[in-house]
């Protein structure tokens, strides 16, 4: 297995980094998968005579999981490089899909939490972290471009991973109608569904195994000048451990930015379907069909995933800062808007809560180039991931939030806009603190900084331009190039 092994993966001269966003979506299209849980959901409490919240706990338990393992097991990320922890979270998540299925197979409920939800929210946290700094060193002229490619590939996998399973089905169990929202899918159908995918998704992860490769020492991009990047206000050349990280005002901050964005941002994706009916109804009958709901709720899914692209590219020019102003400031404006207006057009409604959720993605896509300009590339996966906690906390705050404030208002199905007010105010709060906690973002104190020499990040393998023993002065055009140690 020495092919896993980080300088096995040393880029030859001539290699192009356009493969490498490629390879990391062959990673983030197949753990986005984890967004499309709701297409088998009546189908496994039908098959296990269990209630939708013993069933979501499925879910509950792999988004955990995702935060927690990419926290622990960044630093070994970091360490191994993006190859060997790449072919770790296929094999995860791969062997989550198989235990799962087995737990169905025998309707043992406790294996699916310990398959798709332990083993498989585990490869979902190392899978969603692995690639990040590699494209981060790649791509160090344009670090929101790189990671918004690949972060896309999460948002966009259950808009591949729906209609897949819905067709896998209907070839598993004939008497499934996948056009018939009544139809209910059998629990053998689910079973060789999660087979399927769980070979299918370790092959195409395999894909990205294979062609990853991280770059060699003292490459840069033709042309890069390292000074005009490090010129940019809130953009350092030190760098950081993950152990010091956590201990900065820095890393909290935008941890709860992160909560802040997240939280707000789920709140409308977790209540898309019943929201926009509750919102258009009259006498107690909503003038939105379920179909129509249905497509709604793609759409989300569409602009979710274009906003990690669109957002965190813009972020290469304006500054990662004033993106996140534009997110949490912008996303005040909108939930107001909501809260007033929503009520008063479909088409009102349907556009604000799109730009909402593209904020949503674009939040997620923009944090790792934030995290970079902040504390350097030394342990920037490893930093990411300790971050992406607050997304776990997000993921139970968010529906939290609003299911409390439903359910004091009245029973699902006959509430109105008016009742959805008090918890979209409440979201207004929620992004109030995150646009203060962006505020206050200040570069990191020198205190903090990994020393330049005698076994600091240069010599561990980080890329420091311009400082350090690994960084002696040269002349002509490979003066202008940092010295890229991996």
């Amino acid at each position: 297995m020495s092919f896993l092994d980080r300088e096995h993966t040393v880029a030859p001269p001539g290699f192009s980094r356009w493969l490498i966003p490629p390879a990391a979506l062959a990673i983030h299209l197949c753990i986005g998968q984890v967004y499309a849980t709701s297409v088998y959901k009546n189908a496994l409490v039908a098959h296990f005579g269990s209630s939708l919240t013993a069933v979501g706990v499925i879910f509950s338990v792999a988004i955990v999981m995702l935060g927690l393992s990419a926290a622990v097991m960044g630093t070994w990320v970091e360490r191994v490089g993006p190859r060997r922890a790449m072919f770790t979270a296929a094999c995860f998540w791969g062997a989550g899909f198989l235990v799962g299925a087995l737990g169905i197979a025998t309707r043992q409920l406790w294996l699916v939490y310990l398959g798709y939800g332990l083993i498989g929210g585990i490869g979902l946290g190392i899978g969603y972290i692995s690639p990040v700094s590699t494209l981060i060193k790649w791509f160090p002229d344009r670090p929101g471009l790189a990671t918004g490619m690949a972060i896309m590939g999460f948002g966009g996998g259950a808009m591949v991973a729906s209609p897949l399973s819905r067709q896998l089905m209907s070839l598993y169990d004939p008497a499934y109608d996948p056009a018939d929202t009544a139809s209910v899918a059998s629990g053998g159908a689910v079973a060789s569904l999660f087979v399927t995918l769980g070979i299918a998704y370790f092959a195409v992860m395999m894909l990205g195994v294979f062609t990853v490769k991280v770059p060699a020492p003292g490459w840069a991009p033709a042309g890069f000048d390292p000074s005009a990047v490090a010129a940019r206000p809130m953009v350092s050349t030190a760098h950081v451990s993950a152990a010091s990280a956590i201990r900065t005002p820095q890393f909290w901050l935008l941890w709860t930015v992160l909560f802040c964005n997240v939280t707000a941002g789920i709140g409308i994706l977790e209540q898309a379907a019943p929201m926009i009916q509750d919102f258009f109804r009259q006498g107690g009958t909503s003038t939105v069909a379920a179909a129509t709901a249905a497509g709604f709720v793609a759409l989300l899914s569409l602009f979710n995933m274009l906003g990690r692209f669109v957002w965190s590219s813009t972020s290469d020019v304006i500054g990662r800062k004033p993106t996140y102003v534009m997110y949490l400031g912008g996303g005040m404006v909108l939930y107001l808007l909501l809260t007033v207006a929503g009520h008063t057009s479909t088409a009102v409604f349907v556009l604000v809560a799109v730009v909402i959720l593209s904020f949503y993605g674009g939040g997620f896509a923009t944090v790792p180039a934030y995290l970079r300009d902040l504390f350097g590339t030394y342990q920037v996966g490893a930093i990411h991931g300790r971050l992406l906690t607050a997304w776990s906390a997000a993921g139970i705050a968010g529906p939290l939030i609003i299911n409390g404030f439903l359910d004091a208002r009245g029973t699902p199905g006959e509430l109105v806009a008016a009742d959805y007010r008090p918890a979209l105010l409440t979201m207004v709060g929620v992004l109030a603190v995150g646009f203060v906690a962006n505020a206050l973002v200040r570069p990191v104190a020198s205190r903090f900084h990994e020393p330049v020499d005698d076994g600091g990040p240069v010599a561990a393998g980080a890329t420091s331009p311009g400082v350090g023993p690994a960084a002696e002065p040269r002349t002509g055009p490979a003066a202008e190039q940092p010295a890229t140690k991996e």
